[in-house]
């Protein structure tokens, strides 16, 4: 089998995805998921209209040559109903959010008039009618559709369901990941140091990322390279609905990981792709598992995580937007490329007056683990790319904290 192209890849991991069904969580705990079906209003909000000022409720015919005086024949405070009807030459105190009486036809802002005496005020400017005044289902009307199925939940919209009473709701199921790292040379978290060992990052990286999607995986340890604990530790893996086994899946004459998936029924989709870093990654399909076998390297199998795995994630927890938002940046130094494959360079992220600016972390090593935790971005370079030279354009996709900015906009 070829190496894939990344896009031929991405396209070939989602082409085997598929949505696991729904449930019914409580809103609380509601964050993150995606709706699986449409929300309608069950109410008009707000219920009649509304101030949307502290100030009084007027009919704007009175005030059409002011200043004027006029007599204030109620107090009505959000959560009141009026009581009395503006009659010519009267108005009614008002609150932000209280029902507007029948009569008056505008609100005018405190701010905009003056106390002549407790049952009086003067009205310091004119208004058209409707002014500062929000119409009954402005918000939303009983019935409408006001949040479709797809959507993501997030705060804005937790508001929306609080506002309908939607008590709990129906999302699309997360799937059941486990991650098992794979190697004799690696020393696990728990285990005693030893200097001739290499720490298990992978495995807390990889969860971490699958964290961030909403989703607490389970960690299945570390498996030997020994043909009969390999086979017990993937088919313990098998169980769950994606396994991400990090390490084993190259051509070496001691990894074992893609033979032994073959033999437990896996079928390999491919095994490597046009990509640096991350060329040894692969990915099958059993009756009940998505296989993803990624690089043993940690930043190698972070940037496949990124690239391929989070996009499949999300594809199966409903969201439409599968890939990392990508920007424009000026790179602030020289990039050799000299591969024909996909590279994807750690960057840091700046500002200047042009916008974005991209600066490598650092040496990119596959196994330099301090340029991923530097990393606020993947600057692309494409296969057929020469080289870039600082002051260019390039594309870099952004990961996890770049949303955030030491300063307030503008």
């Amino acid at each position: 089998m070829s190496d894939l192209t990344v896009a031929a890849a991405q396209r070939c991991v989602i082409e085997a995805m598929k949505r696991l069904g729904t449930e019914s969580v409580p809103l609380q705990q509601a964050f993150g998921r995606v709706l699986a079906a449409d929300i309608k209003a069950n109410r008009d909000q707000p219920p009649y209209d509304v101030s949307a000022m502290d100030g009084f409720a007027i009919r704007s015919a009175d005030v059409a040559n002011a200043p004027v005086v006029l007599e204030i024949i109620e107090d009505i405070k959000a959560g009141d109903m009026p009581r009395k009807t503006v009659q010519p030459g009267q108005c009614a105190r008002i609150m932000t959010g209280a029902p507007v009486p029948s009569g008056a036809d505008a609100v005018i802002r405190v701010e905009d008039t003056e106390a002549v005496s407790e049952t009086q005020v003067r009205i310091n400017v004119a208004v058209k009618p409707h002014n500062d005044i929000r119409d009954q289902g402005e918000s939303m009307r009983t019935d409408e559709v006001v949040l479709t199925a797809g959507t993501t939940i997030t705060p804005g919209v937790v508001g929306m369901l609080a506002m309908v009473k939607a008590a709990s709701v129906e999302v699309w199921r997360l799937p059941r990941v486990a991650i098992l790292s794979t190697g004799d040379e690696l020393e696990g978290l728990e285990e005693p140091f030893d200097a001739n060992k290499i720490p298990d990052a992978n495995s807390y990286a990889l969860m971490a990322q699958v964290q961030a999607l909403g989703i607490e995986p389970v960690l299945l340890g570390i498996a030997r390279d020994e043909p009969s604990h390999l086979k017990e530790m993937l088919q313990r893996g098998l169980q769950f609905d994606v396994l991400l086994v990090s390490g084993g899946s190259s051509v070496g004459v001691h990894d074992y990981v893609r033979p032994t998936l073959e033999a437990l029924g896996v079928q390999m989709k491919f095994w490597r792709v046009q990509m640096k870093p991350g060329h040894p990654m692969a990915f099958g399909v059993a009756p009940l598992t998505w296989v993803f076998g990624l690089p043993g390297n940690p930043v190698s199998g972070m940037v496949c995580f990124e690239e391929f795995v989070g996009p499949a994630l999300r594809y199966i927890t409903g969201h439409a937007n599968l890939f990392r938002r990508t920007v424009m940046a000026k790179l602030a130094r020289d990039v050799k490329h000299k591969h024909s494959r996909t590279e994807f360079v750690r960057v840091m992220l700046g500002r200047d007056s042009d916008g974005f600016t991209a600066t490598p972390t650092g040496d990119q090593g596959s196994g330099i683990l301090r340029s991923m935790a530097m990393a606020e971005g993947l600057m692309i370079v494409p296969a057929e790319c020469k080289g870039l030279v600082a002051g260019e354009q390039v594309t870099v996709q952004l990961l996890d904290g770049t949303a955030y900015q030491d300063e307030a906009g503008e």
